[in-house]
C-alpha cells in the first residue's frame, strides 16, 4: 500500500458523482484490492504470490477503489474476507484487463443488438460492474466504482506474471474501522486516490466513464 490521505480532504477532491476508477498509482502499477479468508490472505501476503485457497476456476474480482473493498468485506469482518490484501498490479496490465472488459448486463447503449453483448461475453474473460459508492459507513454516495472479473487466461496471467506485490493490509483496515465505529471522520485516513486516466478513448467510451467535471 502506497501513501495514505485523510478521507475529508479526499472527498472534497473526488467527482461526487459519475462512473470513475478512483485507484492509486504510479506510472508502473496500480493498487488493487481483494479480500480472502485468512488461510487464502495470509499465504498470498507471505508467499508473495497465489497458491493455497486460490482457485483459477472460478471468476476472482479486483477493486481499485479502497472505500469499496471496505463496504464489499465489512471492513474485513465478513465471513472469508477477514484478510485485506493491498496488491500492486502492472500499469500495463490493468490497461490491458480495461481493455477486455465487457460489462455483466447487457448494456444496449454500448453494444447495441443483444446479440452482439453476447457475442463480447464469449470472448472475454473479463467483466465489468459498475456499482454504488459508499462513504466509510456504509451509505451509498451517487459516483460509481468500478470492479472487475477476472478468469480463464486473463485470471492466470493475473496470479502468476503481472503481480509486483501483496501485501496484507488487515491491521491498517481494523485500525481506520475504529475511527468510523466512533464516528472520528477526520481521524479516518484512506489509501490516497485519484482518478484513474483511460487514455484510449474507445475503451473510455466502452466502459462509460464519464469526464471528470466536478
Amino acid at each position: 500500500m502506497g501513501p495514505t490521505e485523510s478521507y475529508l480532504a479526499q472527498k472534497e477532491r473526488w467527482p461526487k458523482r459519475g462512473r470513475h476508477i478512483l485507484a492509486q498509482y504510479t506510472d508502473d502499477a496500480v493498487i488493487v484490492y481483494q479480500a480472502f479468508r485468512t488461510s487464502t490472505g495470509r499465504a498470498a501476503a507471505e508467499g508473495g504470490a497465489f497458491g493455497e485457497g486460490f482457485s483459477l476456476s472460478r471468476m476472482s474480482w479486483i477493486k481499485p477503489n479502497f472505500l469499496w473493498m471496505m463496504f464489499r468485506s465489512g471492513w474485513a469482518t465478513k465471513e472469508d474476507q477477514e484478510v485485506v490484501l493491498s496488491i500492486s498490479l502492472k500499469r500495463s496490465a490493468f490497461d490491458r484487463v480495461l481493455a477486455a472488459a465487457v460489462h455483466s448486463t447487457y448494456v444496449p447503449e454500448v453494444y447495441g443488438q443483444k446479440a452482439d453483448w453476447q457475442l463480447a461475453v464469449r470472448r472475454s474473460d473479463v467483466r465489468l460492474q459498475w456499482d454504488p459508492d459508499h462513504s466509510p459507513r456504509g451509505g451509498k454516495v451517487e459516483r460509481r466504482a468500478i470492479q472487475l472479473g477476472l478468469s480463464g487466461k486473463t485470471l492466470e496471467r493475473y496470479a502468476r506474471e503481472w503481480i509486483v506485490g501483496i501485501e496484507d493490509i488487515t491491521d491498517f483496515v481494523h485500525a481506520q474501522h475504529e475511527h468510523v465505529t466512533r464516528g472520528e471522520l477526520d481521524r479516518l485516513e484512506t489509501p490516497r486516490e485519484e482518478v484513474y486516466p483511460v487514455e484510449d478513448r474507445a475503451v473510455a467510451a466502452r466502459l462509460e466513464i464519464d469526464p471528470d467535471t466536478d
